[in-house]
């Protein structure tokens, strides 16, 4: 992660005509993002996920069934009979099937997951950029004494059990709180430590670069030197960054809804439909699989996707796999 900041911290001590080509560098990583087939894999595989978490309302009216309400009618005791068959309701009107005692339909659930999964996720993510610049970029432009409180809170933060902590906090908040709002604020507001410290770290080797010195020498405020040359720099690690803390966030959120201390019913979420199988995973199977598999699928494609924009941003590291590339080839034809 450090050596994301040799780029940025070069481009930024270049001429000034480097700085008025935002666009070009953009395209530059666009290209390199389009080069990996893993990143194009990835990227079309969330896409598709968002579109059809987005779309859920509408597949829910298709089949004609309340995601939310008990269906009597589908229950566990008549799956093995007409017309739901044996194969847990799998039918024309219920395309994997329906959830065993609630009758509700699996593949609609599974869709208004991916809406609670992904925007606890990503708004967690956001909290954690926004908290974890501020105090990485307050350490390091504050004196020793800031800095000091800042580091010691950081670490305090980084070694806190993240789920031990999470749970202690949505156990003090009233139940009638939304519960996904929630698990964007304790999420977000417990793992930003490790955000901060690379901030921090990068931050403080920016300070020496020479026109970061002359903006200071010219009684430049530490906002506007944050705001006008520590921020663009810091850009890419954050970015970075930040695709590599999504997976886990997921990860969290579903754990604390397996627990039962996130999400809870009849609201749908992974982690909330894996807590809810373990009655029937003998019986059904597929009520475990199917929600576990979409878990591992979406928290893999943001780490290949996040790996790939590492790749991506990082012009050097662009460069060495360019270097590997051609030395393969040239060894397969010199062969």
């Amino acid at each position: 992660m450090t050596e994301l900041l040799a780029p940025t911290a070069s481009s930024g001590a270049t001429a000034p005509g480097d700085a008025a080509r935002p666009a070009s560098g953009a395209r530059q990583v666009w290209r390199r993002l389009r080069a990996r087939k893993s990143a194009v894999a990835a990227g079309a595989v969330l896409g598709l996920l968002v579109v059809l978490a987005v779309a859920a309302p509408l597949f829910a009216a298709l089949e004609g069934q309340d995601p939310h309400a008990y269906h009597d009618t589908l229950v566990d005791s008549a799956r093995g009979g007409v017309p739901l068959g044996p194969f847990g309701g799998i039918s024309a009107e219920h395309w994997l099937g329906v959830e065993p005692g609630t009758g509700r339909d699996l593949f609609v659930r599974l869709l208004y997951g991916a809406r609670v999964s992904l925007a606890v996720a990503v708004g967690a993510t956001l909290v954690q950029v926004v908290v974890g610049v501020a105090v990485g970029l307050t350490a390091a432009l504050g004196n020793r004494l800031t800095d000091g409180f800042l580091g010691h809170f950081t670490d305090v933060m980084v070694a806190m059990p993240m789920l031990v902590f999470a749970i202690a906090l949505t156990a003090v908040v009233p139940a009638d709180f939304p519960r996904p709002v929630l698990l964007i604020i304790v999420i977000g507001l417990i793992a930003w430590g490790s955000l901060a410290r690379v901030v921090r770290a990068q931050a403080l080797a920016l300070k020496k670069l020479d026109h970061v010195s002359a903006a200071r020498l010219t009684g430049s405020s530490s906002w506007r030197i944050a705001r006008r040359e520590l921020l663009p720099a810091l850009a890419a690690p954050v970015i970075t960054y930040a695709a590599v803390l999504l997976p886990g966030n997921m990860i969290l959120e579903a754990s604390m809804s397996f627990l039962g201390v996130g999400v809870t019913p009849p609201t749908p979420s992974w982690g909330q439909m894996l807590s809810s199988a373990t009655t029937w995973f003998r019986s059904d199977p597929l009520y475990v699989i199917l929600p576990a598999l979409m878990l591992f699928i979406t928290t893999f494609a943001f780490t290949v996707l996040g790996d790939a924009l590492r790749v991506a941003l990082d012009p050097r590291e662009a460069s060495r796999l360019r270097v590997g590339r051609r030395r393969r080839a040239s060894r397969g034809g010199a062969a």
